[in-house]
């Protein structure tokens, strides 16, 4: 009977089965009661596990549950302890175990997504790339005794996220409580994960002095844009290198000295055709790869810096990455990794989406929001009608049969449901200057009155 019932969901939501199977592989308990057990420096588990804490949040992340309260209320049995005490554990989560928990997710679905698509083709063979973006989280509610006589927005806290672009996961963040702290203050940190022969991406926030030779030392290499107070001593002439799909491409090589060392890399400026949204007509990034990749070829992987953007852009508008309940710093960055989390389930399904209907199809018109909206539909009754037993063989698993299971389950979705829909710019229509005299108007004369001007 269960076996029936389990092949209905798997025929009517094979969205739905593929996210929760992948959830059960990923958030197996005794592995992130482990994860918690090694990070954490001062919490410790006395009767509420970190592992039912990331189930649940889970749930509200991914909108199953409307908030951190319904969700408590829907498993309050399975979580076994009073709501104080969840929002205590939650308070208190140290950054460490947020990030531990975000790489421990990249670590599991990775070989996953190796498996779907063995033969992907790499943006730069030979380079692993590893783009960074910096994020403030947005403002929270002023509940916290400290906010209640403040005005301004109290942010809880930043974050540098890192996407590994190849398998679209992230694979690294980054956390500071204070939201006010430069950005580049999460930098040593990031340096220190950095890997030879890696290709790091970022933006003009990451161009220090300390940056660039602190990945340089570490025989990595960057593509970082310039910043205009970055010193450095220009070697030789811009020379043109050819057109590009945003502009004429130029590079000449250049120098910079840093603690009494000199670093030669080279600068690379597109002359673009249109103007940035901020009016830049021109973008310059600095790079120490080699000259076998061209300058052509280095501005094209920058250009596909917007990846990272995208990569916000799915936690904020398809996930609830930030919870405005949650004030306390702590509640909020954990929150945060959970949703990046949560991205990476996403990226998973769709890596077996396009192992089977191909990159083409599920890039050019597949809605995240609709996928996610499929779960959101199905999944409290799934989890119902399907006992927790059930799912436990997806854990067990080879990472080649899951992988082969994935896009069994792949092959029966019907992409159209989840086609996006987007929408062409409108020119906004002229309006009547507002008369207080008459403030509201009747919205069934009007349609009427447009009606008669088209009748003959």
């Amino acid at each position: 009977m269960i076996n029936a019932i389990f092949e209905q969901f798997v025929e009517a939501s094979p969205i739905s089965v593929m996210v929760r199977a992948i959830m059960e592989r990923i958030f197996s308990a005794d592995k992130l009661d482990e994860l918690f057990e090694d990070t954490a420096e001062k919490q410790y588990t006395r009767e509420l596990l970190f592992s039912s804490v990331v189930g649940l949040m889970s749930l509200v992340v991914s909108g199953i549950h409307p908030s951190v309260n319904a969700a408590y209320k829907a498993l309050e049995k399975q979580i076994g302890v009073s709501k104080p005490a969840l929002y205590g554990k939650l308070n208190g989560l140290e950054p460490k175990i947020s990030q531990a928990l975000v790489r421990y997710s990249h670590r599991e679905l990775a070989p996953v997504i190796s498996a779907l698509a063995p033969a992907q083709t790499a943006q730069l063979p030979g380079y692993p790339i590893r783009i960074a973006d910096g994020n403030h989280l947005g403002a929270t509610e002023h509940r916290l005794k400290p906010l209640q006589a403040t005005r301004s927005g109290p942010l809880p806290g930043q974050s540098i996220a890192v996407l590994d672009p190849a398998q679209l996961l992230v694979s690294d963040v980054f956390l500071c409580e204070d939201a006010h702290a430069q950005e580049r203050s999460l930098l040593p940190e990031m340096l220190e994960t950095v890997q030879a022969g890696q290709v790091w991406i970022a933006d003009r926030n990451f161009c220090t002095r300390s940056s660039l030779t602190g990945i340089a030392q570490r025989r990595a290499y960057f593509i970082i844009r310039a910043h205009q107070n970055l010193p450095w001593e220009a070697l030789a002439p811009l020379e043109s290198m050819g057109r590009s799909a945003t502009g004429e491409v130029f590079e000449q090589p250049v120098s910079m000295t840093h603690e009494g060392s000199e670093l030669p890399f080279r600068r690379i400026v597109v002359k673009l055709l249109k103007p940035t949204r901020h009016g830049d007509t021109e973008v310059a990034v600095f790079t120490n790869l080699p000259m076998s990749v061209s300058a052509l070829k280095i501005a094209e992987l920058y250009r596909k810096r917007w990846s990272v953007e995208g990569l916000f852009q799915v936690v904020t508008d398809v996930f609830s990455c930030e919870l405005s309940t949650l004030g306390y710093p702590r509640a909020a960055l954990f929150v945060f990794c959970v949703a990046l989390v949560a991205f990476n389930i996403l990226s998973t399904v769709k890596a077996a989406l396009k192992a089977v209907h191909g990159t083409g199809k599920i890039e050019a018109g597949l809605s995240d929001f609709y996928l996610v909206e499929e779960v959101q539909g199905t999944f409290r009754g799934m989890m119902i009608a399907l006992p927790a037993s059930i799912w436990q063989l997806f854990e067990q698993m080879s990472v080649e049969g899951f992988a082969d299971t994935l896009k069994e389950w792949a092959a029966i979705v019907n992409l159209k449901r989840f086609q996006s829909s987007p929408r062409g710019s409108k020119k906004p229509a002229p309006k009547d200057k507002f008369d207080p005299k008459h403030p509201h108007v009747s919205t069934a004369r009007l349609l009427k009155q447009k009606k008669n001007k088209r009748s003959p």
